[in-house]
C-alpha cells in the first residue's frame, strides 16, 4: 500500500489584535484546533494565538518548527517529516496569510516537491484588503515588497514603479519598516508626478484602520499622515 502523506494547511491569522474587525471563518478555526504540528514564523505569537482559539491539546503537547528568513534549506526539509509520516500540519504567518510576503513560501515549495497536498485557507491579507479599498486598478497589480533603503536607490525604484504603472496601467503595492514610513511617503510625493494616485492603508483590519487614496497634488496640500511606526501598505497608480 502506498504511503499516506499528511496535508499542509496554510492557516491565516488576524492581522491585528487591536479590536480586530476581521473575523476568521469558523472552518479555519476548527481545522486549526485539531492540529498537532505547526510551522510558525514567531513562536510566542503563534502560541498566544493558538491559546486564544482554544486548541484541543495543551500548548505544551504541540510540536512547533520555526521558519523565518534565517532558516536553512536542510531545516525546511526536516520540517516536512510529520507530513511524510502521515500527520497533518499547519503553516502560520506572523500575521495575515502564510506564504505571501512571508518566508513560509519555501515550505510550500518543498511540500510540492515531495508530493504533499497543500490546502490554502481563507483569511485576511493586508495587501489584498488595501487593493480592494484603494479604488486603484484591481485587474492588473503587483506587490513588490520592500523598496531599497538607500535614498538614491529608493528614488530610482519609485521612478521605475511609476513608469511601470504608467505604461501597463498596473497598480504597484509595497511596504516599509514602520519607522521609515514617513521618509518613504515624503519621497513618493517628491518623486512622483502630481497626477499619480497614492494610497496609504494604515493598520488594516484593526479598530484603527484608515485607508485613503489621493493624488500626489492633493496629498501635498495636506499635513503629513499619521503613519510613523504604524503598519502601513502603500500603493500607487498613474
Amino acid at each position: 500500500m502506498a504511503d499516506v502523506k499528511g496535508k499542509l494547511y496554510l492557516i491565516p491569522t488576524p492581522i491585528s489584535e487591536s479590536e480586530p474587525e476581521y473575523v476568521l471563518p469558523q472552518r479555519v478555526i476548527d481545522i486549526t484546533r485539531h492540529l498537532t504540528f505547526f510551522v510558525v514564523e514567531e513562536l510566542r505569537t503563534a502560541r498566544r494565538y493558538l491559546s486564544r482559539i482554544k486548541v484541543e491539546k495543551p500548548i505544551d503537547e504541540l510540536t512547533f518548527f520555526v521558519l523565518n528568513e534565517h532558516s536553512q534549506p536542510e531545516e525546511v526539509e526536516n520540517m516536512l517529516t510529520p507530513l511524510l509520516n502521515g500527520s497533518d500540519m499547519g503553516l502560520m504567518s506572523e500575521a495575515g496569510v502564510p506564504a505571501v510576503a512571508d518566508p513560509g513560501a519555501i515550505l510550500v515549495a518543498a511540500a510540492h516537491r515531495r508530493g504533499i497536498k497543500v490546502i490554502p485557507l481563507v483569511g485576511p491579507s493586508s495587501i489584498l484588503l488595501t487593493l480592494m479599498a484603494s479604488g486603484l486598478n484591481g485587474q492588473n497589480f503587483a506587490f513588490v515588497g520592500y523598496l531599497p533603503i538607500k535614498p538614491d536607490e529608493r528614488r530610482k525604484r519609485i521612478r521605475l514603479l511609476e513608469q511601470r504603472s504608467r505604461t501597463e496601467g498596473q497598480t504597484q503595492l509595497f511596504i516599509e519598516a514602520p519607522y521609515r514610513n514617513l521618509q518613504l511617503f515624503r519621497e513618493l510625493l517628491s518623486v512622483c508626478s502630481d497626477q499619480t494616485s497614492i494610497t496609504i492603508a494604515i493598520e488594516v483590519a484593526s479598530g484603527n484602520e484608515l485607508i485613503v487614496t489621493k493624488t500626489v497634488r492633493a496629498w501635498k496640500t495636506l499635513p503629513l499622515p499619521d503613519i510613523n511606526k504604524k503598519n502601513t501598505v502603500f500603493a500607487l497608480l498613474t
